[in-house]
């Protein structure tokens, strides 16, 4: 195929800013462009779009295997992979660290990666059993131009154009919002000086999947923004069409191993109304297990399988157990849809039993214990210094991240045997879920100048662990003493449609996600939102109907945030007689050099002395950390001693540096040395300087004035008048 480039211009906002005071200078109109060209690259893939952006490209590869998969997914889960990889080469570095080449992803790539896959995920048919994997590559960079929305354009129109079976073209758009204008798929610089980053997907005209984090969005002004978005969609949709009527090539026939519909027709009647009883089971391992019970029962007939199914005793376990739980999800739907039914008899917009503990673990600086039905997180929050910052080397840059959140999901919490061999890529997009959701919250690092880590560990699960972890990190800031501009709570809200009926269940359940068609996180304070994501099972859901869903969250997160309120509602007056002691000084900054001393000379004594830790800007602001107020109040003093300036009036004790005929030059400050005349040695008539004073003798003065040059004048004289004795008499 000859290469073939299409071009998707798009009027948005640009915004010029000052890099430096992070201010915006200007907003003006300009024409964004998108180029897609295909047939040139990797083309023993399925397919592969490379697209292009100003400076940035990536190349997005799709492959599906031959063979379809020999297990069967007791649901219907696509086996899926998606992996997004920025090449350092693309911004012209060479990684940093021992190892000069990639290694496992890093942290952003995997978040991106998950945001693929979540758009992608429900357009795939539910019986489609062949693996597919989307690998997407950033091959240049340019900060202007976000790769991330460019990889999900490129990955819809790579799947829409291949053979593989995926049942439609989608959009995504990101959005932020500068000095009341909207900017369209914006820069990282604009991004940064942003109260709001909002990425939506869309399948035609409905919501496919959402990433927000924002400080305090109002509801309003969230629907306005997907709605504004939705104009980009259709521009892109149109465009997709026109490419997919001229080089879509067709799409692939496969075989099914097996006739779900029939086999379900064979056992639904036998089975429904026993499952009907067993989900009125409380317990849910007692459940479970009956679920078990049921499944081994399931009647299979040859007419409707494949032989390899029946010859193969795992097949055959796997089988019953697909046909079991299409059986159980239907039962359970209908039951919600038609019967006003939950699984724990909850109402539809009710949430579960909540408590709330802190300051249960007496080491640690900050600590909650925040349960919600079965699901229990214990958070933590753990004060460091600023040389405890995160290093992150990524291609916009290097830069230290001030605050982290991790999040642990052991396989106890559910009670299951898993070794524990690392963090999950679902653990890592929950931390980071719950991360986006506090930040907007926490002081600046003028005004709390510690390095902050939370720590979620899932103790307990049945749904929702993600924002248990989000109220807990608020109770636990509270307890550390941290001063959050207010309380964040967070809900997962579900859905459950068949046709044009729907419900919206509040507060889900881990049966209830299983089962349902979505999982909608919101997080915010009273005031508004502060993080969200969206992911969905089926092909879209109307704006009408996310505005529906967004205001019942509302009334549950304040509901949740009077609980945590009842227990603890402001920060402690002191943070944790554990955490190191920090204070920031503000030193000219042609006194840091003064401060560092030769070869570090200065700083290295100061801290071997008081066993400190100091951190020193390139703007003069000091960051002194130590373990007890005693050792921070003797590094201040220390730290003054070489960096303040001499101030009139006031007496220090000084060193003789020089004798002369006419006085004495007297070193009062590192490098400050001052000119004490004989007249104002002592109040009676001294002849020689030397009947009184000796080089490297320490003497108390006076500073009387500061000459025209900048020198001091000094005054042993006026330093005597007020009681201050000299080290040396003669």
């Amino acid at each position: 195929m000859d290469i073939v480039k299409f071009n998707l211009e798009y009027k948005t906002k640009f915004a010029k800013i000052d890099e430096k005071e992070k201010k915006v200078l200007s907003i003006e109109d300009v024409s964004k462009n998108i180029e897609f060209e295909f047939g040139k690259l990797a083309k023993q893939a399925n397919f592969a779009v490379k697209v292009t952006s100003g400076g940035t490209s990536v190349l997005c590869c799709i492959v599906m295997s031959e063979k379809e998969n020999k297990e069967i997914p007791q649901e219907p889960l696509i086996p899926l992979t998606v992996d997004y990889r920025e090449r350092t080469y693309a911004a012209g570095k060479i990684p940093g660290g021992f190892f000069k080449r990639e290694g496992k992803p890093r942290e952003h790539e995997i978040h991106v990666s998950r945001l693929i896959d979540r758009t992608i995920r429900p357009l795939f048919p539910k019986d489609f059993n062949y693996d597919v994997q989307v690998n997407v590559l950033v091959l240049s960079f340019d900060s202007e131009y976000d790769p991330t929305i460019l990889s999900v354009l490129g990955t819809s129109l790579a799947l829409s154009l291949s053979e593989i079976p995926f049942e439609g073209f989608f959009s995504c758009f990101r959005l932020c919002k500068i000095k009341d204008e909207y900017i369209v798929n914006p820069s990282y610089q604009e991004l940064d000086i942003s109260d709001t980053d909002l990425i939506v997907s869309f399948f035609k005209d409905q919501v496919l999947m959402i990433e927000n984090e924002s400080n305090e969005l109002k509801e309003e002004e969230f629907f306005d923004m997907v709605s504004y978005l939705k104009n980009y969609a259709k521009l892109f949709d149109e465009f997709q069409q026109e490419v997919l009527n001229q080089y879509r090539k067709n799409k692939i026939l496969y075989e099914k191993k097996f006739n779900l519909e029939e086999l379900i027709k064979l056992n639904y009647d036998s089975i429904a109304g026993v499952i009907k009883e067993t989900i009125k089971i409380e317990d849910k391992k007692e459940r479970e297990n009956k679920y078990k019970e049921i499944a081994k029962n399931i009647e299979l007939k040859k007419e409707f399988c494949k032989e390899e199914i029946f010859k193969d005793e795992e097949l055959l376990k796997q089988l019953k157990e697909r046909v079991f739980f299409t059986i159980l999800r239907d039962v359970i739907r209908k039951m919600i849809l038609h019967e006003q039914f939950r699984p724990d008899k909850r109402n539809y917009d009710e949430i579960r039993n909540i408590n709330c503990e802190v300051a249960i673990l007496p080491r640690a600086h900050g600590s909650a214990l925040f349960q919600r039905g079965q699901t229990q997180a214990l958070v933590t929050v753990t004060l460091g210094t600023l040389s405890d910052m995160q290093i992150m080397d990524e291609l916009v840059g290097e830069y230290k991240e001030r605050f982290m959140f991790h999040y642990n999901f052991p396989g106890f919490a559910t009670g299951e045997v898993r070794p524990d061999r690392g963090v999950s890529r679902r653990e890592l997009g929950h931390g980071f879920l719950a991360k986006k959701s506090i930040e907007s919250m926490l002081p600046s690092q003028e005004e709390f100048p510690y390095t902050i880590r939370i720590v979620s560990d899932i103790l307990e699960s049945n749904g929702s662990s993600s924002m248990a972890s989000v109220c807990g990190a608020t109770l636990a800031l509270l307890d550390a003493g941290v001063k959050i501009k207010d309380s964040v709570a967070g809900v997962a809200m579900g859905f459950v449609k068949e046709d044009e009926k729907y419900v919206i269940l509040t507060d889900i359940s881990g049966l209830e996600d299983h089962i349902g068609d979505m999982d909608f996180k919101i997080a915010g304070t009273r005031n508004g939102i502060t993080a969200m994501q969206l992911d969905l099972k089926i092909k879209g859901i109307s704006l009408d109907i996310v505005k529906e869903i967004v205001y019942k969250a509302k009334i549950a997160r304040e509901k949740i945030l009077d609980i945590m309120n009842s227990v603890i509602d402001k920060p402690k007056a002191e943070i944790s007689s554990f955490a190191p002691k920090i204070k920031i000084l503000q030193i000219p900054q042609e006194r840091i050099g003064d401060l560092i001393g030769p070869k570090g000379k200065n700083i290295k004594q100061i801290i071997e002395e008081t066993q400190s830790k100091i951190d020193i800007d390139e703007n003069g602001n000091v960051f002194v950390s130590a373990e007890n107020e005693e050792l921070l109040k003797k590094t201040i003093e220390k730290i003054e001693f070489f960096t303040k300036d001499v101030e009139v009036g006031k007496i220090y004790l000084g060193k003789v540096k020089k004798i002369v005929s006419y006085g004495a030059f007297i070193e009062i400050l590192p490098g400050r040395i001052g000119l004490l005349h004989v007249s104002q040695l002592a109040e009676y008539r001294v002849k020689s300087v030397e009947d009184l004073l000796s080089e490297g003798d320490e003497i108390y003065v006076k500073v009387t004035e500061i000459d025209e040059e900048g020198r001091p004048v000094l005054s042993r004289k006026e330093a005597m008048k007020e009681g201050y004795k000299n080290n040396y008499e003669k």
